[in-house]
């Protein structure tokens, strides 16, 4: 199945327009700590290009810790998927367009050169080229979503910039610094922005 991202919004924009953030959910064993004081690093602003991922995606519940588990079955995939262009692996949340049944979308993949030799059980993403805040993760990856609460409550309304609306919403990226047996290193939380 292929995804174009116009037809998703940022997780933001959702969130933020139909809950407020200060009902921002989390999911599964990624809670958010209220009371863990995030000290953002100063991002960075990088000129993305045009991105083709292929993964694994999965609705997401409230109630469940599929994230991870969904990881898990992605792995055996990492270096073996047709047309991988690198080792950087990809989390990207996805929601639908006009909000209607709450849908959320997790997707766990890598970026390839084209779709024309995907497996079947690969999902599709065209992530179109975009301006983004490049925040780096620093802690254990089960505190991700600390991280990404502190973007959306801390940094973007003070900021000056707005998420881009046409855009997938934030993704992870993890470099070959990520050690999945540790949980820590390489890890970047990626925004986009209106240039």
């Amino acid at each position: 199945m292929q995804i174009n991202c116009p037809e998703s919004v940022s997780p933001f924009v959702i969130r933020l327009s139909q809950r407020g953030i200060n009902n921002l959910k989390t999911k599964g064993n990624m809670q958010t700590d209220k009371n863990l004081v995030v000290e953002l690093e100063t991002p960075r602003f990088e000129d993305g290009k045009l991105l083709l991922i292929a993964g694994l995606r999965e609705r997401l519940t409230d109630d469940t810790e599929n994230i991870p588990a969904l990881w898990q079955r992605f792995v055996p995939y990492i270096g073996n998927v047709p047309g991988q262009v690198d080792h950087i692996a990809y989390g990207v949340s996805l929601f639908k367009a006009d909000g209607s049944c709450g849908c959320e979308y997790y997707l766990a993949g890598v970026e390839v050169s084209d779709f024309s030799r995907l497996p079947g059980e690969l999902s599709q993403l065209r992530i179109p080229a975009h301006k983004y805040a490049v925040f780096p993760h620093l802690e254990h990856v089960s505190r991700l979503w600390n991280t990404i609460d502190a973007i959306g409550r801390k940094w973007l309304p003070n900021s000056g910039y707005e998420v881009a609306a046409n855009a997938p919403g934030f993704f992870e990226r993890y470099d070959e610094n990520f050690d999945p047996q540790t949980g820590t290193g390489g890890m970047e939380v990626w925004m986009p922005i209106k240039a």
